[in-house]
């Protein structure tokens, strides 16, 4: 019941971007069809298979285990929280320290030691920025 739940509130959500998407027009044409329809499309799909999660028979409904635990759900409260601190400080201290540190504490989350953590997360934050940056011409923020 509680998967049917969540799986109807997401596809309204998916909906409502739908409708935000549908009526999105870029300021430069960099592409002949836009980028209105890789949105589309994405919310499209999964507005469809959240529906399809909420009206699916009992039968296969009955079989699912989400594991649910308060282990869980603090976890899952951590991570939220640290996407939302990256999203914040994304600009102000710059795209590698701020992807450097989301990467060490959901590495800690999936259970990962500390040392091979700050390894991996310093790595994807400066290959990444390197990446986007110099091969990619995306310009990120450096912060201050």
């Amino acid at each position: 019941m509680v998967l049917r739940i969540f799986s109807a509130i997401l596809a309204l959500a998916a909906l409502g971007l739908l409708v935000l998407a549908w009526g999105y027009t870029a300021p430069i044409a960099y592409d002949p069809i836009g980028p209105r329809p890789y949105p589309i499309l994405i919310l499209s799909l999964f507005a469809l298979c959240c529906i399809y999660l909420v009206f699916r028979p009992a039968k296969l409904a009955d079989k699912d285990d989400l594991g649910l635990s308060p282990e869980l759900g603090k976890k899952i409260a951590i991570c939220m929280a640290t996407m939302m601190a990256y999203a914040v400080l994304f600009e102000m201290i710059g795209f590698p320290v701020s992807t450097a540190l989301m990467a060490i504490v959901v590495g800690r989350l999936f259970g990962g030691s500390y040392t091979k953590c700050i390894i991996a997360g310093v790595v994807m934050g400066v290959a990444s920025y390197v990446l986007f940056d110099r091969f990619l011409d995306v310009p990120l923020p450096m912060g201050l």
